[in-house]
């Protein structure tokens, strides 16, 4: 009996890292990439439009996060299995990454040994964790467990992060409002809104708070 072909969606905004894991999939009998997108948004795009089971999401993206993306492609389409890629063994990505719906997360360094395995894991169910984001885990487990405490979900709705995002990159406002295709009133708006709930007073401090999120890499 044949096994079925795991379609998969690969979204990284670098073409030649793009590249390179195209020709480790597509070497599998079992494993076929039918998608590719650029940023976060059109990751978004192409799994609404493409027949994906699995979509293989780069955390550091433009326009929008590989986190950003994983959330809205699990509201948008459940059914679709997500892998996170990452440059960083970071905590902070790692538990944004399983919160916003991936099964596994892979790091960059060692994809050429982990991504087919991780690939596999994810079809079944399971989920894939290097080792240091197992004991990354325990530890945050036992320490929430003795503190009697659960994971806040974010305070910020998607728009704001987005916002977030590109004010940590360096746009004006102006910028952003062409972007997201909204008027600048709009976005000083949304900065006022997101100032005032994070308690914080300058783009230097929701700088560090888009890079403590994952929103941005350091």
């Amino acid at each position: 009996m044949d096994t079925p072909t795991t379609r998969i969606l690969l979204a990284d905004d670098h073409a030649l890292v793009r590249q390179g894991l195209r020709l480790i999939i597509d070497a599998e009998p079992d494993l076929t990439v039918v998608a590719e997108a650029a940023d976060g948004a059109e990751a978004v795009e192409r799994a609404s439009e493409k027949e994906v089971d699995l979509a293989i999401l780069d955390i550091a993206m433009p326009r929008m996060t590989g986190i950003q993306a994983a959330r809205e492609i699990s509201r948008r389409a459940p059914g679709i299995r997500i892998l996170m890629l990452s440059m960083y063994d970071n905590e902070q990505y790692f538990f944004e990454s399983l919160k916003a719906g991936a099964s596994g997360y892979v790091l960059k360094s060692v994809a050429d040994r982990d991504l087919l395995e991780a690939c596999r894991a994810a079809m079944r169910g399971e989920p894939f964790l290097y080792p240091g984001a197992v004991a990354a885990l325990i530890r945050d487990y036992l320490q929430r467990d003795r503190q009697g405490e659960a994971m806040p979900d974010s305070i910020l709705t998607p728009r704001e992060e987005e916002i977030v995002k590109l004010i940590a990159e360096g746009h004006s406002s102006r910028e952003i409002a062409e972007t997201l295709v909204i008027s600048v009133k709009t976005v000083d708006r949304h900065r006022a809104n997101i100032l005032q709930k994070l308690g914080m007073r300058d783009r230097l401090e929701l700088t560090k708070y888009a890079i403590r999120a994952g929103l941005v890499e350091p």
